[in-house]
Formats: structure tokens, sequence, C-alpha cells
């Protein structure tokens, strides 16, 4: 499994479709995916990443604490918030921007887990958006979402690749104005194959020269490092064995790892065991002796020792702070 399946594995990703929205210039609304609106989908969530998809017209967005991150959007163009900070779509960037919650707050309560609907705005130019979100665990700072932009958008257009995209956003589209029994699954799903794609997309466009997580999965020696990683978690790597078998030396794996993601790769693997023990802690099935037997420690003392200076606190209090979590998995 690659780097990125098995992150997105870890966190337990789960999404959905919450609004099929009308707008008509001029209009500007400000919020964001936030956990009480995640509540009435989803039994439970850390992190929320914010999508709106353009299905018709055009539209401005920006983080509101940050104007000058401004994007265009037009019809068959994926807005992404990987961070789910408060962020302001309208017709236009000079229009001060009027809070979304109260507006759907009514259905919310009334229709919870069903797709919104909303027509709003002065009767001028339409334009039509999905708006969705995806809520994960992130117990640790989770290197995909941490090494995505803040805000950026990707073009669903004009790929032969995403001709089945395409199709499945216009199914979308139908199940959000016909509800029918496993609608909400469906939307869903589809939350989530957004989100791969929009991913895959990110890493594409980025520059050459770029570092980070997602510029060390495309690396050829490094993201095979990285998917053997994570593939096997528990394995006693070394950096003479990963880079033996990514067919580069010892030093130039080391350093070239280090470039990328600004630490070195037995660095990196102890601090995605610990992620992986602090997901499987919430899931409450399993002792800490035998979680710490699963990501690779020999000794449970030792494994307590990481975990506490990763977490600031030993595993079990860790998992009795964190019950309501541990709660919602067993669900």
């Amino acid at each position: 499994m690659d780097a990125i399946s098995e992150v997105l594995r870890v966190v337990h990703l789960g999404g959905a479709v919450y609004l099929n929205a009308e707008f008509t210039a001029p209009w500007c609304l400000i919020g964001q995916a936030n956990a009480a609106l995640c509540s009435a989908f989803l039994p439970r969530s850390e992190r929320v990443v914010s999508y709106h998809l353009i299905t018709k017209g055009s539209c401005w967005a920006y983080l509101a604490s940050d104007s000058a991150s401004a994007i265009q959007l037009n019809a068959g163009e994926l807005l992404v918030v990987p961070q789910g900070e408060s962020h302001v779509l309208g017709s236009s960037t000079d229009l001060q921007p009027v809070p979304s919650a109260p507006l759907l707050a009514s259905q919310l309560e009334t229709a919870p887990r069903q797709v919104m609907k909303l027509s709003y705005g002065g009767g001028g130019a339409l334009t039509r958006i999905l708006c969705g979100f995806l809520a994960c665990d992130d117990t640790l700072s989770n290197p995909l979402l941490s090494a995505m932009p803040p805000i950026f958008k990707v073009d669903m257009r004009n790929d032969p690749r995403s001709a089945w995209l395409e199709s499945s956003l216009q199914f979308a589209a139908a199940e959000t104005t016909q509800w029918r029994v496993g609608s909400a699954i469906v939307l869903a799903r589809l939350s989530e194959l957004l989100f791969v794609e929009a991913v895959r997309r990110c890493i594409d466009a980025l520059p050459a020269d770029r570092k980070g997580w997602l510029a060390g999965v495309r690396d050829r020696f490094v993201g095979r490092a990285l998917s053997m990683l994570h593939a096997q978690p528990s394995h006693a790597w070394t950096v003479d064995e990963l880079a033996h078998q990514v067919g580069i030396s010892r030093s130039a794996l080391a350093q070239r790892f280090s470039d990328l993601l600004g630490q070195p790769p037995m660095q990196y693997l102890a601090r995605w065991r610990l992620q992986i023990a602090a997901q499987e802690i919430l899931n409450g099935g399993k002792s800490i002796a035998a979680v710490a037997e699963q990501v690779g420690y020999d000794s449970e003392a030792a494994f307590n020792r990481a975990f506490k200076r990763e977490f600031g606190m030993p595993p079990a209090g860790w998992r009795k702070n964190h019950a309501h979590l541990s709660a919602a998995y067993r669900r």
C-alpha cells in the first residue's frame, strides 16, 4: 500500500455532502464545516476538511484570516480547505460576508444527515455549489493534511483520466436534489474520492523545487521508502535496508529524505508508529502491551517513554483523557 493510502486508512477518513446551494449575485458568506455541523452527519471528528465543488457559474474564495489568499473558481473546479479554517465564498471579494450558520440552522435541526438546500443572493448571475466535508482523527500532526496548502483549488475538467469522476459528480448533483435510500452513503464515499483525487492533483502540480511530505511522496526514492515504512511500520527497519530496497546508497537516501521531509527516516518512522499506536489505543480493543508490540516495541516501558515524549502523557492516561473518542470508535 502506498503512503497516502496508509495515512488515510489510519486516520479513519469519513465524509459527507451537506449542502446544495444556489447563489445569485451579489452574495458573500463566511463559515466553516465545524464539529457542530459534522456531528449532524458523523458520530465523531477531530479535524474537519472543507470542500466546495462549483457545478455552475463562478465565485471567489479566501481564508477569513488572509484576504490575499483569494482564488477565483469556475464550474468544474473543487475548492479544498484542508485545515478546516473559516473561509469566505462570494461573487466578489469586496463584499461584506454574512455568517452562513444562521442560514442553515433550522434545516440542520429538522433534517439531520440529509443534504440541506439554500438559495441566497441578490438575483443576479447564478452560481451552484455542492458543499461537503471530510472528518478524520488528528491525534498527531497528520503528515498528509499538514503538508497541503491551507486553501487550494483543483480543476476536475478536461482530463481523460477523470472522466469517471465527472460523471460521478453529475450523479452526485442528482442525488442531492432527489434524496433516496442510500444517498447519504453514496455522497460520503464520493467525498472521500474527491479528496483523494484532490491530493493526487496537488502532488502533480507541485513545483520541482518544493519540499515537504507531498514532495517526498512524489520523489522516486523517498516515495518508495515512505511506502515501505507505512506498509510495515513494525518491521525493524534500518536506513541500510531501506536504501537497498529502493536502490540507492544509504547516505544518499538519508540526505534525500532529510532534505525533503526535514527529518531522517528512523525519526519519521518512530513518530508514525506512535500515530498508529494512538489510534489503536482509541479503538480500545487491545492492551497497552499489545499495542506496543504491534507497532514494533520490544519493551512496554520503552513504548510508554516514547509515547509520553510525543503526547505529554503515558498511554493509559492518554486513553483516559480521550475516553469520549474511544466511545465513538465503538459505536
